[in-house]
């Protein structure tokens, strides 16, 4: 796991609650930026060991949709039962950044193994939110997998393609901290 202080931690998931809420489905403002909600989970999984974590960035994008709908005037269109499959689409994100935060190595190996975590949470959390809208929202009467099949190539790309914007970032200035830090404790003992 990613040698973090805890006030480290707290920095980052103060920040992960903030982009959860600046890009949760474009409810609020004029921010145009990529849902950042995948690699919410994601990163919460690998970079907060707290347990409770998972469930307060689960309740605080159920919130932010709750009142998008009730008070903000977005559309219900995704509100249905299949909402709830939300639940373990991003547990299996979170999942995956538990599994990679216990692979992770400050080695040449990291990043296809955070690839690797990334891709196989990723497609779990796809097939649960995106699958389980297409069969159990009510909105596609006639659901089939044939019909299915084809919208995972459509929309899991683009999915992805948020997801590694914001962990590529994330990654990049955990790495850049992590030589920063290296070189201020080499100096230090000179």
């Amino acid at each position: 796991m990613l040698d973090l202080s805890p006030r480290c931690r707290l920095a980052i998931g103060i920040v992960l609650a903030a982009l959860l809420a600046m890009t949760r489905g474009h409810h609020f403002g004029d921010l145009d930026l990529p849902s950042a909600s995948w690699a919410v989970f994601f990163l919460a999984g690998a970079l907060l060991p707290a347990r409770l974590a998972f469930p307060a960035l689960f309740l605080e994008a159920v919130a932010l949709d709750l009142v998008a709908v009730t008070w903000g005037g977005a559309s219900n269109w995704c509100v249905t039962p299949a909402y709830w499959l939300l639940l373990p689409a991003y547990a299996a994100l979170w999942f995956g950044g538990r599994v990679y935060a216990g692979w992770h190595r400050d080695d040449l190996a990291a990043p296809p193994r955070l690839l690797a975590c990334l891709l196989a949470s990723s497609f779990a959390c796809h097939l649960l939110s995106s699958g389980g809208f297409w069969f159990f929202s009510g909105r596609y009467p006639e659901a089939t997998l044939a019909g299915f099949l084809p919208r995972i190539a459509t929309y899991y790309p683009q999915s992805l393609q948020a997801l590694a914007l914001y962990v590529g970032a994330a990654a990049l200035l955990l790495a850049a901290a992590h030589a920063w830090k290296q070189a201020r404790g080499l100096e230090a003992s000179r």
